[in-house]
């Protein structure tokens, strides 16, 4: 049983900055630059979708330094790697609210959208100003009847599949507020290295953790 639906949460990029004795910002590149080569791993190892927690709803709360600056950051890798990414046949879809989004970032990640838009040999959600409850309200609010099905599709990603593995890493042992509805049934891992640490030996570990379980899916 191997994972082709995998989620992270990918924190620690404020701690490791610190450990090293550099700004925030800087842990977040060193993040941007983990999550960039797990996707490469991801492809290798036979995952088709893989979804990240790059920004949350709660995130406005932090030193407005720190989220100009994560905000910049976020504008600068679109575009520069979004035709490399484009090139290696990887799906963009970014999911999340869009309201307090600038508008030129809203533009640059429809444009990656866009561009991405017709490859299929792995999609990359990017959960940007991203909630759990949200998303479930925001849905409930469009919801107009019906079943489960119906309900998946007011969500804001309605293709992506539910993640067979849930990883979180730096040692916190808690889901946040993501991916409430889709997360039902997922396997979590929970890793003690912060994300910038977080190599292709540590993301092969945990794909080998949940090959060793038993989904049930309420049954015995």
């Amino acid at each position: 049983m191997s994972a082709k639906y995998v989620a992270i949460i990918t924190d620690g990029n404020g701690r490791w900055a610190q450990q090293q004795g550099l700004p925030v910002v800087e842990g977040h590149r060193a993040g941007a630059d983990t999550v960039k080569a797990r996707l490469r791993d991801a492809v290798e190892l036979g995952i088709e979708e893989l979804t990240v927690y790059s920004f949350s709803t709660e995130n406005w709360s932090r030193p407005a330094q720190e989220v100009a600056g994560l905000m910049a950051m976020f504008a600068e890798r679109i575009d520069s790697e979004t035709p490399e990414l484009n090139e290696e046949g990887v799906r963009m879809r970014f999911i999340g609210r869009r309201e307090g989004v600038s508008a030129e970032l809203q533009e640059r990640m429809d444009r990656a959208e866009a561009e991405t838009g017709g490859n299929d040999r792995i999609t990359l959600f990017v959960a940007f100003n991203y909630g759990g409850r949200a998303e479930i309200m925001d849905a409930a609010k469009a919801f107009d009847g019906g079943d489960e099905d119906d309900f998946r599709r007011r969500l804001y990603a309605p293709e992506m599949h539910d993640p067979d593995l849930l990883i979180r890493t730096s040692g916190e042992q808690r889901i946040s507020n993501y991916l409430l509805w889709q997360c039902a049934y997922s396997e979590f891992v929970f890793r003690d290295e912060l994300w910038p640490d977080f190599g292709r030996e540590a993301f092969e570990d945990s794909l080998r953790i949940y090959e060793e379980r038993r989904r049930r899916f309420g049954s015995r």
